[in-house]
């Protein structure tokens, strides 16, 4: 459902909260959404502008599934599915994103947040970026923006991702439009990262209907629903971007970065801006779960994989577990294999057998104590590429390096299973007994 949709069923749920009290975009706003655990909420009066703020509409696997119609188990799967077939979606000619079109841009008067302490200055970063490449066509994912200007900021843009590799070769200014206040399906869909010309809004448009409109300035589309369109130019100039904090919750340093001007910012009437905290609970999901279809695709390459899930505490980007359906002894090992190639910034990955429930923490480590020997089931490896988001790593050379390790916690296939199943006591009505 589109995101006006969305936020209505959270509230008919009673899952959606509304601070009517003025609040601050200087540290106040991040750190009470922050308290209230990312829950979605408006903040529906923000001092000192005329647009309400949201947040937390997907600060957890259960808001993201009821945001696409599934469950926390089946997203895997959806996602999967809308990887493997996307669908183009639908053009139109009038669209709320429209709703006013401003060409004389000024920042000041949008509420990107400072959101902690010695951040390098006020952000976006709930920001989908899209772009054309002339050999791969368009592209959607995420950019961090931080204002420098009235109506310019430094875009944060990673080495060999999509966006970096074509600015590169790009002679001129690269059109860039960025988009705040998006579904859930335009959220995911951009996190993903599929290969050079798979186009992300055709991934959204099959997790849920995405139409597109026709920037007014620049020859992009964008979600038709989308709250704001800052349309725009990647120019070769470059100015300091950060420090920032990153995923693992620590404080990235200040860089060089392209200039990004903006153009022209278009809007609905009653337009919400959308914030999302940097290296909190949403940051993480959509910076791991994107990453599970990948590991569940190379890992099926070899075994009958079941499930993946990228933890929260190897910072949403280093750990994994995966489950299998083991059916030979060396099951295991080709997981951990195949696992590494589907992440190449992955340093831990554990596999677990499929009675193993992967979201129980508890159940993991029970996996471990029980069915696991360090000497037989471990593949330590060394010097391998690693994570620049890693504060432990080797980052004297051009390549951060790690070292990696798997670990085969499924049952050893020799021995009698049924040492290795846990017991279950019987489930009574308690209303029998008086209660």
């Amino acid at each position: 459902m589109n995101l006006r949709d969305f936020l209505d069923k959270l509230e008919q749920d009673g899952e959606l909260i509304r601070i009517s009290k003025e609040i601050s975009s200087e540290y106040e706003l991040a750190n009470v959404l922050n308290s209230l655990g990312e829950k979605p909420t408006i903040f529906e009066n923000v001092r000192g502008y005329n647009f309400p703020v949201f947040g937390g509409i997907t600060s957890s696997r259960d808001i993201i599934a009821k945001a696409l119609g599934t469950t926390k188990e089946e997203l895997l799967g959806k996602t999967v599915e809308a990887l493997r077939a996307p669908t183009q979606p639908e053009m139109v000619e009038n669209a709320p994103c429209q709703e006013v079109v401003i060409n004389d841009p000024d920042l000041d008067k949008l509420p990107f947040l400072m959101h902690l302490p010695d951040d390098g200055g006020r952000y976006a970063s709930a920001t989908v970026a899209i772009i054309k490449d002339p050999e791969t066509g368009r592209n959607a994912c995420y950019h961090r923006i931080m204002q420098v200007g009235k109506d310019r900021c430094t875009a944060r843009l990673i080495p060999k991702r999509q966006t970096r590799t074509t600015y590169d070769k790009t002679e001129g200014d690269l059109e860039m439009a960025i988009c705040i206040g998006n579904s859930v399906a335009v959220m995911v869909a951009a996190s993903l990262g599929p290969p050079p010309g798979v186009d992300e809004l055709a991934i959204a448009n099959t997790l849920d209907p995405t139409p597109l409109v026709k920037c007014k300035t620049i020859d992009l589309e964008v979600p038709a629903d989308a709250e704001f369109v800052l349309e725009g130019r990647l120019t070769k100039q470059v100015d300091r971007e950060g420090p920032f904090v990153d995923l693992t919750e620590t404080r990235d340093f200040e860089r060089q970065e392209p200039v990004f001007v903006i153009d022209c910012i278009t809007h609905r009437k009653d337009a919400m801006y959308q914030a999302l905290l940097p290296g909190r609970m949403e940051h993480k999901i959509l910076m791991g779960m994107p990453k599970e279809p990948t590991i569940y695709d190379e890992v099926s390459k070899v075994v009958e994989c079941k499930n993946v899930l990228v933890t929260i505490g190897g910072g949403s980007w280093l750990h994994a577990i995966v489950q299998i359906k083991k059916n030979n002894p060396d099951d295991g090992k080709k997981a951990i294999t195949a696992a590494f190639e589907g992440h190449k910034s992955m340093k831990h990955v554990i596999i677990v057998d499929d009675d193993v429930d992967i979201y129980d923490p508890v159940a993991v480590e029970w996996a471990l104590a029980t069915r696991f020997q360090a000497d037989k089931d471990s593949v330590i490896l060394s010097e391998q590429p690693g994570s620049s988001l890693d504060p432990s790593g080797n980052h004297s050379g051009k390549k951060t390096l790690t070292s990696k390790v798997g670990l085969d916690a499924t049952m050893p296939s020799d021995v009698d299973p049924a040492k290795y199943v846990r017991v279950k006591y019987g489930e009574v009505n308690l209303d029998d007994y008086g209660r």
